[in-house]
């Protein structure tokens, strides 16, 4: 007991975190915003939203500006992922509703110009939400691999509400990964089948040809089968019941000809019937032989960074709103997770409950100024039938115009 206690300690004892931001009170001395787009770059602000679970815990960096570019990065201690497992993980919340932007962040080496940084600035990992339109609604993780940037393979759908979800990316040692929305699994798998890193182990033999003689028609024309001497027909006739119309005029109209209809006798184009063809051999298939450009070593270093020291955003978004917060970057996957339930699991429930108030008293205002303008136009309707009434004459005495009767004696 006293040894896989004394392990557990150990093993807490190595894991480190290498970075952690809440966005707290002085959280702009720690970031570095890029002046590389100029005028065309957004301002972050420290913002809660418009609902949340506290006001100040939940505080992040909001992207304040329709149509900018954001461009902001923070620094820590270089470390290395060579030999132990890399986790990043952050909070996203589109409470703008957003219809197109990145929530992504990126990670860097130490070479990165912090206050030049750009979307062609080299990084190591790209991880977290994009949406634009109801196309794209997926989570990137795309790793650089000598000098190339790989995109994964599979479609990982992210979320596309008003609410804040938890995104992490969890990379292991042995060439496996996982990422996890909300800390429930979203996808898995290694790094060598979900992204084109290396060439295919095996190549189409460039010295393989086929065969000449080699037949590949499964079927053909039965060389005993032959065309009806009654086959050809013409396809269109003239009409027998067509007549010269009396007032045709050969001289002024030129020769009168009958108009042409389909004829029902013709059978279209003959073809012999088909069979078994006694040669098919089955479809050739190109040998393959082992790729000389394939090198099961590098597979070693796929994802595995001797240098992480910043991390950044890199966004453009066209409706702005967003707010990050809660990153963390770690070698323990525990830890993370114990983080996101700390931070986002408590504030999820809350800020729901706020966001339902709020539109309640949003319906109930709306209903209130829908029954006013009822009211407004029963009182005009009213006051047009009262004038209707004012405009309508009077109807004149009939006992004036009429004379008097008179008792008969």
């Amino acid at each position: 007991m006293k040894i896989v206690l004394l392990c557990a300690l150990f093993g807490a004892a190595l894991s480190e975190v290498h970075f952690e931001e809440k966005f707290g009170a002085g959280w702009e001395d720690r970031w570095i915003e890029s002046t590389h787009k100029g005028a065309e770059a957004g301002k972050f602000v420290l913002s809660a939203g418009k609902f949340y679970g506290d006001a100040e815990l939940d505080q992040g960096i909001q992207t304040s500006q329709d149509a900018r570019f954001y461009a902001l990065s923070g620094e820590f201690k270089p470390f290395s992922n060579v030999d132990k497992p890399l986790v990043i993980q952050f909070t996203v919340k589109h409470e703008q509703n957003i219809d197109c932007g990145g929530g992504y962040v990126k990670l860097f080496d130490c070479k990165l110009d912090q206050t030049n940084m750009h979307g062609d600035s080299p990084y190591n990992v790209m991880f977290g939400p994009d949406i634009c339109g109801p196309g794209t609604k997926k989570v990137h993780v795309i790793f650089e691999h000598k000098g190339k940037n790989h995109l994964i393979k599979k479609d990982i759908r992210c979320k596309d509400d008003v609410f804040t979800h938890l995104y992490t990316l969890v990379l292991n040692t042995d060439g496996s990964y996982e990422v996890l929305i909300d800390n429930e699994k979203a996808e898995s798998g290694s790094l060598t089948e979900d992204w084109d890193f290396l060439p295919p182990k095996t190549i189409k033999d460039p010295e393989a040809k086929k065969p000449a003689d080699w037949v590949d028609a499964a079927k053909m024309d039965d060389p005993e089968d032959a065309k009806p001497e009654d086959w050809e027909k013409p396809e269109h006739i003239a009409d027998p019941d067509a007549t010269k119309p009396e007032d045709w005029d050969d001289e002024m109209d030129g020769e009168w000809e009958p108009p042409m209809i389909d004829n029902p006798e013709y059978k279209g184009e003959w073809k012999p019937r088909q069979i078994d063809n006694p040669e098919y051999k089955g479809a050739w298939i190109h040998p393959e032989i082992d790729n000389p450009e394939y090198n099961e070593a590098d597979a070693a270093g796929i994802a595995k960074y001797e240098e992480n020291c910043k991390i950044g955003f890199d966004l453009w978004q066209v409706k702005s709103g967003t707010i990050f917060d809660n990153l963390m970057i770690t070698d323990d996957p525990a830890a993370a997770k114990k983080a996101g339930e700390d931070l986002w699991a408590v504030t999820k429930d809350a800020e729901k409950t706020m966001k339902d108030g709020q539109d309640e008293e949003d319906r109930k205002k709306a209903d209130e100024e829908a029954k006013k303008d009822d009211d407004l136009d029963d009182e005009d309707n009213d006051d047009l039938d009262a004038e209707e009434e004012d405009d309508v004459p009077e109807p004149e005495d009939e006992a004036e115009d009429e004379e008097p009767e008179h008792d008969e004696l």
